[in-house]
């Protein structure tokens, strides 16, 4: 099998490339900004193709599947795990800060997949796996770039999943909840007993990445009770956005 994994440099991408080197018979392609870092970990697993490039580079998705056709003739998955996180209110980052997250968070997503899809196409049964969050069914206040990144990845992906899977190229879609990586360390939440259990590990979102795969499931949740936090928000909009919005205050229309 040959699997690329984009963010391998730390976090759920490393954690995803050192679970899918214990599977036989696997070579990967490892992708990141960092060519220090993807040299170590390729070195720690015994070898594999390493590309430093910024998925945010015009030129990257075309040289990454260049790469991979040249030196490997298929590529059997794609995990699409680069992201960035988004903090602040729309007021005080505006379209900017909406501009930057979406930027890797789905549109690099988007470019690299395209780039890599004919190969994923005569490589069929092949398959994709997106890393979004369950800020992408649920968002909250100050998140609002970041959830629109994901959301927009949620939606997307459903849509590819039915167009790719006459193809047989499936797509699934893995949501986290909060996982202390480097990025994203969740301190508060680690440092309180009854919030500590909220907070998941990037080894366990790598096995849940390994299972879709395999299972070709469409969607999974990590933890999995996460997937009941948009069931509330389907059936009990209002409670849902006063209980995470910080209360039930409305401004009162003049009139």
């Amino acid at each position: 099998m040959i699997a690329l994994v984009t963010g391998a440099s730390s976090g759920i991408g490393a954690a995803t490339a050192r679970r899918l080197a214990a599977e036989p018979c696997t070579r990967l392609v490892l992708v990141a900004r960092r060519r220090e870092r993807l040299d170590e970990l390729a070195g720690e697993l015994g070898g594999a193709t390493v590309i430093a490039a910024d998925l945010l580079d015009e030129s990257t998705p075309a040289l990454v599947a260049d790469r991979v056709a040249d030196e490997h003739g298929r590529l059997d998955l794609l995990v699409n795990n680069a992201g960035v996180g988004g903090r602040g209110s729309f007021a005080e980052g505006g379209w900017a800060e909406v501009h930057r997250v979406m930027a890797i968070n789905f549109d690099a997503q988007v470019r690299l997949t395209e780039a890599l899809l004919p190969l994923l196409r005569r490589s069929a049964p092949s398959g994709v796996v997106n890393i979004g969050s369950i800020a992408g069914r649920a968002s909250r206040p100050r998140a609002g770039s970041y959830s629109a990144s994901k959301f927009a990845l949620a939606g997307w992906t459903e849509a590819l999943g039915m167009e790719e899977a006459r193809h047989g190229v499936h797509i699934s879609l893995v949501q986290p909840g909060f996982v202390a990586t480097e990025g994203f360390p969740h301190r508060g939440l680690l440092a309180r007993p009854w919030t500590r259990w909220m907070v998941s590990t990037d080894d366990k979102v790598a096995e849940t990445i390994l299972d879709v795969w395999r299972s070709r499931r469409p969607e999974a949740y990590v933890p999995k009770p996460y997937g009941l936090v948009t069931v509330a928000r389907a059936l009990l909009p209002g409670l849902y956005r006063r209980a995470v919005g910080g209360g039930a205050f409305r401004a009162t229309p003049k009139r």
